[in-house]
């Protein structure tokens, strides 16, 4: 037997294994993974009793949809390597699939749990739907279904919103990327009045998960976080959650559903307004009989507190006190006449002519004390009753008319001439009469 070199067996071992195994499947539980900074992938593949090396390069590694982890089961499709230096083999994967678990749904866990950590689902960062939006932007393609499945039921629902259409792929390579950016263009845009759009709805008809794919890619969901205006996704069926649902401002079934949450009821706002203006009735006729009753009562006080029956009160007052007057010193009076007459019929005994001087001036005095106070208290209470009477013809509006008065007032609210200008609109009323006047020229004196 001829001997051969290490190589050469080296090579010999590296056709055999090559030729006899250039497609393998392999399960097992994945470790010491290692994301290359040229790329390429490389891990151990393991079961209880072994382990085999494996190696995924960078053009494969390129259609994973998922990021593979220490612990998991996977599926390896891929070829048998022998490296000849030393000695060497390896499985160099094609794909990589999760054991009991779809490369799509492992992807869709894995962004969904990484976007929650970051924060993208918080409910304290989704930003209010709009009530009544003004301008719409819908992210969808043209030519699907559920743009015009949008448009019919914003046609039934409400006309005085605006809808632009940013064309978008939604299925197939580079979707994600440009439903990205026709979020960032729709929410950056501006019109003339400086204002953007109010709502943004992004979405697509039903499909299969692979066609629904795009909606669950990063860089959809970066865009739509990232949006300063609000946003409904709007994506497939009422049983397809993607992840542009989660992080969306809200959640759409369908893309009708979206037209729905996006818009009001011409009819239900109708009805509301319908409402408002038969309360609006009830309250005002409330406050109108309220009114009407306060009106009553000042009325009621104005008679018991009118100028006239105040000068009633004081005549009445006038009179009291001249009988209370008269009273008193007309007694006075009478009592010294006769202290006077009884000093003259005893005179002839007594002979008091000073006593009877002092009482006759006394007399005299007590006249002119009398003649003079009651001169002042008349003068007093007629001066009391002229200034009554003429307080009470100022305020009695039926002879203020008669002079010409008139009252001016600015909607209904009591007006100075000093403060109505050329061109202001006013009234001019008296008891029987209301005039609106409009000022053309004022001048001062």
């Amino acid at each position: 037997m001829r001997a051969i070199s290490v190589t050469e067996l080296n090579n010999q071992i590296k056709s055999i294994v090559e030729s006899h195994f250039e497609i393998v499947l392999v399960e097992g539980e994945v470790s010491k993974v290692v994301y290359h900074s040229s790329g390429h992938l490389y891990f151990t593949l393991k079961d209880e009793n072994s382990s085999i090396n494996c190696a995924m390069w960078r053009s494969n590694l390129a259609r994973m949809k998922f990021k593979l982890t220490e612990g998991e089961k996977v599926y390896v499709y891929g070829a048998l390597s022998v490296y000849v230096p030393r000695g060497e083999y390896k499985i160099i994967a094609q794909s990589i699939e999760p054991s009991g678990i779809g490369a799509l749904q492992k992807a869709f866990e894995q962004l969904k749990e990484e976007l929650s950590r970051l924060g993208y689902f918080d409910e304290d960062k989704k930003k209010p739907i709009p009530r009544f939006p003004k301008r719409i932007a819908i992210v969808t393609s043209a030519t699907g279904a559920a743009l015009q499945d949008m448009l019919r039921i914003a046609q039934k629902r409400w006309l005085l919103s605006e809808f632009y259409l940013f064309n978008a792929l939604v299925q197939g390579d580079g979707a994600a990327e440009d439903i990205a950016y026709k979020i960032k263009l729709a929410d950056e845009y501006l019109f003339e009045d400086g204002e953007g759009f109010d709502l943004i709805i992004v979405g697509r008809g039903g499909g299969s998960k692979e066609d629904l794919w795009a909606f669950n890619e990063r860089a959809v969901a970066d865009a739509i976080f990232e949006a300063k205006t609000p946003v409904i996704s709007a994506v497939g069926h009422e049983i397809d959650y993607l992840i542009s649902d989660f992080v969306a401002d809200k959640r759409a079934a369908t893309p009708s559903n979206a037209m729905e949450i996006a818009l009001p009821d011409k009819n239900e706002i109708l009805l509301m307004l319908d409402e408002m203006k038969n309360t609006f009735i009830y309250k005002i006729s409330h406050l109108l009989q309220k009114k009407e009753k306060e009106l009553l009562h000042l009325k009621e006080l104005l008679s018991v507190n009118s100028p006239l029956r105040k000068l009633e009160i004081k005549l009445e007052e006038c009179e009291f006190l001249l009988k209370k007057f008269n009273h008193f010193y007309l007694s006075v009076i009478q009592r010294k006449e006769k202290e006077l007459n009884e000093l003259k019929n005893g005179f002839n005994i007594h002979s008091p002519i000073m006593k009877i001087n002092t009482l006759q001036n006394e007399i005299t005095l007590l006249k002119e004390t009398f003649q003079k106070k009651t001169a002042q208290i008349v003068y007093s209470k007629e001066k009391e009753l002229e200034n009554l009477k003429s307080a009470y013809d100022t305020l009695n509006p039926k002879k203020r008319e008669k002079k010409g008065f008139a009252e001016v007032t600015v909607n209904g609210k009591r007006a100075d001439l000093k403060n109505i200008n050329a061109g202001d609109i006013f009234e001019v009323s008296n008891s029987e009469i209301l005039i609106k006047s409009k000022a053309l020229e004022r001048i001062e004196n």
